[in-house]
């Protein structure tokens, strides 16, 4: 598959409908939460966020956390 231009893309969506528009824009949170949640399980199993975690226990144990 060929890529599409950004600049193809972003005059396609000028052209849509309001009630296509809003469509879109819920197709596009959609996808874009999913593309998220792909990354960052993938950051997860490749170890990237380990520190992280590590330092957030670390702060709790110290007492230096609150919960909402």
């Amino acid at each position: 598959m060929t890529p599409v231009p950004v600049q193809e893309v972003e005059e396609a969506v000028r052209q849509l409908s309001s009630e296509d528009l809003a469509a879109f824009r819920e197709w596009f949170a959609e996808f874009d939460a999913d593309a998220w949640d792909r990354q960052l399980e993938e950051d997860i199993l490749a170890g990237r966020l380990d520190a992280l975690a590590d330092e957030a226990i670390r702060q709790s144990q110290k007492g230096l956390c609150t919960e909402l």
